[in-house]
């Protein structure tokens, strides 16, 4: 709830800038703290930071602390609502399982941060103080963070923080009717259960109040560290930082980072490139394209629990065996991501090329689902049924090709038509009616979250194919 808080605070004030919102009340985060920065699997995630217990001063060598300049402005003064409501009707066949559900499901977001002010490090004085000074390399966190791949020290620069107690409040509102069966445990409403024939609703209001001087956001600068312990700070975007191996200082597998989408074409290539996973997806047995799609689907209700596979597969990618003991997720949602690692197991490793395989195909599909805005894994999650995700393919293969679809291509109901032009909008592509045709367009500097859009519904139809 604070995060999602935040996450649209910096969407409203700073999109597609560089402040990264802070995740969770207990991070600490100060002039010079230090945070992790870790890349991704695939060049259009967005990397994860982690804020740490140290601040710069703590891993330089030398008695003498940096005592940064910072000068605090106000800010701006923010109140947002955001709001979202999805109503369908999905009829649903999978393999030992028919679910026919109609539902309505509203959600209110209200952040009242008030007035809000900056705290900034004075950069020019910091390059100063930080000449000929160096890093412990001795020290534990260096040391740890070093073993690891795509791994980079940053320090805080500037930070956004309230300056009275305010409040975060979620309203949430489902209704639906329910013929077959479905169990369900969503995050903000547990315990759950549609039953054969049987009709839901349920409505929650949680308010969060949040004290003075709490950090909401935060910028970064990140560091170039050599083999000596020297380091040089990052005065640019366009620079990532990184640790010294065997050359230049350098972030592991820079030649991953791509740039950001600028046409259809550009678009298709990367879609084509994938090509294998979305193949091995759809020649798996029927019965276990239908239950991985139908555990991914409930999956798909909670985004911790999407996040909490995601990051499970990437320890597998890596043939690291992960920790299950402790998944901080529902009951339900545990058992699902227990599933889908079962039907993992028996698919084993092989694919039709040395770099692919059903666990990084499915892991491919779970890191784009973890890459869509909430509201749009909510608004796909709502359109996964082998009956409309066909056509949902047959919408994202149009944006990558000519952007034009005749309407007698592609059986798109009224509903269908709506939920999917809002799930586009939401990732920067437009879809409108002309006539008897269908057509796409891709957003202006769109970033990557048309490629995303494509990838995700490629692999989830890649799943529903004559389920």
């Amino acid at each position: 709830m604070f995060a999602a808080a935040t996450r649209s605070f910096v969407e409203e004030v700073d999109h597609g800038g560089l402040l990264i919102p802070v995740c969770s009340l207990n991070d600490p985060i100060c002039a010079l703290s230090v945070v992790l920065k870790r890349k991704r699997f695939w060049f259009w995630q967005k990397p994860k930071y982690q804020p740490t217990d140290f601040n710069l001063n703590n891993l330089l060598t030398g008695d003498a602390p940096i005592k940064p300049d910072v000068v605090e402005t106000a800010f701006v003064k923010f109140s947002g609502m955001f709001a979202n409501n999805i109503q369908g009707t999905v009829d649903a066949s999978f393999i030992n399982a028919g679910v026919n559900v109609t539902g309505k499901d509203s959600s209110k977001l209200q952040s009242s941060f008030g007035s809000l002010k900056k705290e900034e490090v004075d950069v020019q004085k910091l390059l100063r103080d930080c000449k000929d000074r160096v890093l412990d390399m001795s020290h534990s966190l260096i040391q740890q963070t070093k073993e690891k791949n795509r791994r980079a020290f940053g320090i805080v620069k500037e930070r956004i923080e309230t300056t009275q107690p305010c409040s975060v409040i979620e309203e949430v509102q489902q209704g639906g009717e329910c013929g077959g069966s479905l169990s369900s445990c969503n995050p903000k409403i547990p315990k759950v259960s549609l039953k054969e024939n049987g009709s839901l609703s349920k409505d929650s209001n949680v308010t969060m109040e949040i004290p003075a001087n709490t950090t909401i956001a935060y910028g970064l600068i990140e560091l170039e560290v050599r083999h000596d312990g020297r380091f040089e700070l990052c005065l640019t975007s366009d620079l990532a930082g990184g640790f010294e191996v065997d050359g230049p200082v350098k972030m592991p597998n820079q030649s991953l980072l791509g740039a950001p989408l600028q046409s259809n074409g550009s678009l298709q290539k990367e879609l084509d490139h994938l090509g294998d996973h979305f193949q091995l997806l759809s020649g798996l047995p029927a019965a276990t394209r239908s239950s991985l799609l139908r555990r991914v689907t409930e999956l798909m209700q909670d985004k911790a629990a999407v996040t909490t596979l995601q990051h499970i597969l990437d320890q597998m990618c890596l043939d690291k065996k992960p920790d299950l003991s402790d998944l901080k997720t529902t009951e339900s949602q545990q058992q699902n991501i227990k599933s889908i690692l079962d039907l993992l197991d028996q698919c084993g490793r092989v694919g039709p090329a040395p770099s692919t395989s059903v666990l990084t195909a499915v892991h491919l599909m779970t890191c784009t689902l973890e890459e869509l805005p909430d509201d749009g894994l909510a608004t796909l999650g709502k359109c996964c049924s082998p009956r409309v995700l066909p056509t949902l393919e047959l919408l994202v293969w149009c944006v990558s090709g000519s952007g034009e679809l005749p309407q007698s291509d592609a059986e798109v109901t009224q509903d269908v038509f709506e939920t999917t032009r809002h799930l586009f909008a939401l990732c920067d592509v437009s879809l409108e009616k002309d006539g008897n045709v269908l057509k796409t367009e891709i957003n202006p500097q769109p970033g990557h979250l048309p490629l995303v859009l494509c990838i995700a519904v490629t692999s989830l139809a890649s799943l529903a194919e004559s389920v």
